[in-house]
């Protein structure tokens, strides 16, 4: 959970859960990201680096399901599948550069700019091929351009920015907020080989909530059954007590 913040109740979780069953990804993104941040607005939400709001669902993650996360992978070149856990806790690094500008410098280019936002991101996701999204977020979040040291009017960025400042401002971007993009490269114990693979927090969680939420209902329909309680009731009482009470459920 965000410091500072009340920790977001079951209720308010299944409620998250059932809200975002027929959404897109960026839309579940949003829902976790509200359940991680409690009270905050949608501008605030979708104003934050990119890698904020990863941290922030790193942070919900380990709140609701611990430090342990099993991830599985198939080799990019056997098909090997291959299991491991991850340190939630390692995993998430907040941006290193809170509001300040970051500068490029090629040649007779200069351009300050921004960490992309959620937003930013997400207007980039309507590009049609990767170098468009790419293109896209680079002139959204440049703040000033300068080519032979005149300014460079942002509509004009996306025609005249050379592809190779472009992948310098996409790396130093990239290092100032390395949660936006989690990969990892995991060897394969039978051929040896390295097979990169992003780690979404966004879907990762999504079924991890998906299963609790589901396993959670069908808890309340059973001590409901047994008990007459209404949902809300069974719902306030601790995870050890609703096991606690459906163990004598069982043992009856």
């Amino acid at each position: 959970m965000i410091p500072g913040t009340a920790p977001v109740g079951p209720a308010e979780l299944l409620g998250a859960w059932e809200a975002g069953l027929a959404l897109g990804a960026a839309e579940k993104s949003l829902l976790l990201h509200r359940a991680a941040r409690p009270g905050a607005g949608t501008d605030e939400l979708l104003s934050v680096p990119v890698g904020e709001r990863e941290a922030d669902l790193f942070a919900l993650r380990r709140s609701l399901f611990g430090e342990r996360m099993q991830v599985r992978v198939e080799c990019g070149a056997c098909g090997e599948a291959m299991e491991f856990d991850l340190d939630a806790g390692a995993l998430g690094a907040r941006p290193t550069v809170g509001d300040r500008l970051l500068r490029v410098a090629e040649d007779d280019w200069a351009v300050e700019f921004r960490l992309p936002t959620v937003a930013d991101l997400t207007a980039a996701g309507a590009a049609g091929t990767p170098a468009d999204a790419r293109r896209r977020l680079v002139t959204g979040c440049t703040v000033r351009a300068l080519r032979g040291g005149e300014p460079i009017a942002p509509e004009r960025l996306a025609a005249l920015l050379p592809g190779r400042v472009e992948r310098l401002i996409a790396e130093k971007a990239a290092e100032a907020d390395p949660a936006a993009e989690v990969t990892l490269n995991v060897a394969c114990p039978d051929c040896g080989e390295a097979t990169p693979a992003e780690l979404d927090i966004t879907s990762y969680l999504w079924t991890e909530l998906d299963s609790w939420a589901r396993d959670l209902l069908l808890d309340v329909h059973l001590l409901a059954t047994a008990y007459g309680w209404s949902e809300p009731d069974i719902l306030a009482l601790s995870p050890l007590r609703r096991r606690y009470y459906l163990e004598l459920c069982t043992d009856g």
